[in-house]
């Protein structure tokens, strides 16, 4: 089916709900590298006011990426939820908008409403949405999920604890992991990104984390975030494992170029499920996505890098999972060219994540060679901050050594619960409380009252 619209004297025509997507998008450089972007200002808002007047329907009607191709595609069509759905079904994509930032659209519709949105649909209106739109309406999204403590909860910000290390030297590990435990970081997790897929090494990763916890009672999962099947060694090996990790996208194609698919993940998911570690809830999945991953594995099937993302989240809620980050600027300037589109993109995924009912984390990152520096990402994250943000990610520094960019430390951390008043995940805060770190109101001691941790930095 091709969409048309009239503005002024041009006649501008979209073959079809797959262009329209993509001429619809805002500008950004993985778009025009895959020749799917909107070639000018009038083409983009040509196709938004097309998309503003399509029946949300529509897309029930007609697939991004075909049926038969894709079992993305599938997983999002057969579980979609009509009841759900019933509410917005005779909207358009412009009346849904309105309805999204009317007072009438609050926290608990919302939460009623997700499992009837496809990820076509929530990309289709963001599309038509200003910054202060999609923080707006994700700030009213509350997604709450469990492990060994509660994450997403009102006025609560986490954060997950990244000690990566270029040789995966485990004293250098737990050095950082000491150090952003004092800060008060590691509620959503302590994971690490090994430099090796050993499975000695992540067994050792693994064991060393697991080890602390139990010593000092640290109320947060661990996890090492190898490929699924090294997981599942591991788990085959009796290490102790809390959280799945994989890096997932929008398309069966591009999966299967990170190794994985539906079927793989239905196993770890159930291998994880069945050991039980978690101690307030089960949610034992942890996935990671990145706006022109697909583009990169030539996977996109034309479609606008966005759209993709944004199925990536319908194929992650499949599994309830504790954690979802995007790692909004890492795969580099071919693809969020500078600090605006990056900006962009991250309030975007967060929003589009939020409204499918998925714990939204980003990891506010770009790499040496953007057009971006560390102010744009303050910018990002005091906007992820309000608008409700899961958690975000704390690094040494800021300063990833072993993945060679730039995200946000564990003074960035501070800097938006104390701007914005984030408290941590409950558990974890009075953790610090019982250890010394941190008092009542979850404000860190001053370092030389943290004794219980601090005896521990003198045997490292």
């Amino acid at each position: 089916m091709t969409y048309a619209c009239t503005l002024g004297f041009r006649r501008h025509v979209f073959g079809d709900l797959k262009t329209l997507l993509a001429k619809a998008s805002p500008a950004r450089s993985g778009d025009m590298l895959a020749g799917v972007a909107a070639a000018s200002e009038e083409e983009r808002m040509a196709a938004r006011i097309v998309l503003a007047d399509l029946p949300l329907a529509r897309f029930l009607q007609e697939a991004v990426v075909p049926y038969e191709h894709d079992e993305v595609t599938r997983l999002i069509l057969d579980g979609h939820d009509t009841a759900a759905f019933a509410p917005v079904a005779g909207l358009t994509v412009g009346e849904f908008r309105d309805w999204l930032l009317s007072d009438a659209a609050e926290s608990a519709s919302l939460q009623a409403l997700a499992p009837g949105l496809t990820p076509e649909m929530v990309a289709a209106v963001s599309k038509l949405m200003r910054n202060q739109d999609l923080i707006l309406v994700a700030a009213k999204c509350q997604v709450v999920t469990r492990f060994r403590n509660t994450l997403g909860l009102p006025g609560r910000l986490a954060v997950r604890l990244q000690p990566n290390h270029p040789t995966d030297d485990p004293r250098g590990i737990a050095a950082s992991m000491l150090d952003g435990l004092l800060y008060g970081v590691g509620d959503a997790v302590i994971g690490i990104n090994p430099a090796t897929d050993s499975l000695p090494a992540i067994t050792t990763l693994l064991r060393l984390i697991d080890d602390f916890r139990e010593q000092y009672e640290v109320p947060t999962q661990s996890c090492v975030l190898t490929h699924v099947t090294n997981t599942l060694r591991a788990i085959d090996k009796g290490a102790p494992v809390d959280l799945v990790f994989q890096s997932i996208g929008g398309t069966e194609a591009v999966n299967r170029s990170f190794g994985v698919s539906a079927a793989l993940l239905d196993e770890a998911n159930a291998a994880a499920l069945a050991l039980g570690r978690g101690s307030v809830g089960n949610n034992v999945m942890y996935f990671e996505t990145g706006q022109g991953s697909a583009l990169s594995a030539n996977a996109h099937h034309g479609a606008d890098q966005q759209t993709l993302e944004a199925r990536a989240y319908g194929l992650a809620r499949r599994y309830q999972p504790l954690l979802v980050n995007t790692v909004v600027g890492f795969i580099g300037p071919e693809y969020l060219y500078d600090g605006k589109q990056i900006i962009r993109a991250g309030l975007e995924d967060h929003f589009c994540g939020k409204l499918l009912g998925l714990p939204m984390g980003c990891d506010i990152c770009y790499t040496n060679h953007a057009e971006a520096d560390q102010d744009d990402m303050d910018t990002l994250l005091t906007l992820l901050g309000v608008a409700g943000i899961n958690f975000i990610i704390g690094v040494p520094g800021a300063d990833d050594i072993m993945l060679n960019y730039q995200s946000t430390s564990f003074h960035d951390a501070l800097y938006v619960r104390r701007v914005l008043d984030r408290r941590r995940a409950p558990e974890f805060e009075d953790w610090l409380e019982r250890m010394g770190i941190a008092d009542f109101r979850g404000n860190l001691l001053p370092q030389g009252e943290q004794q219980a941790l601090l005896a521990l930095a003198a045997t490292l």
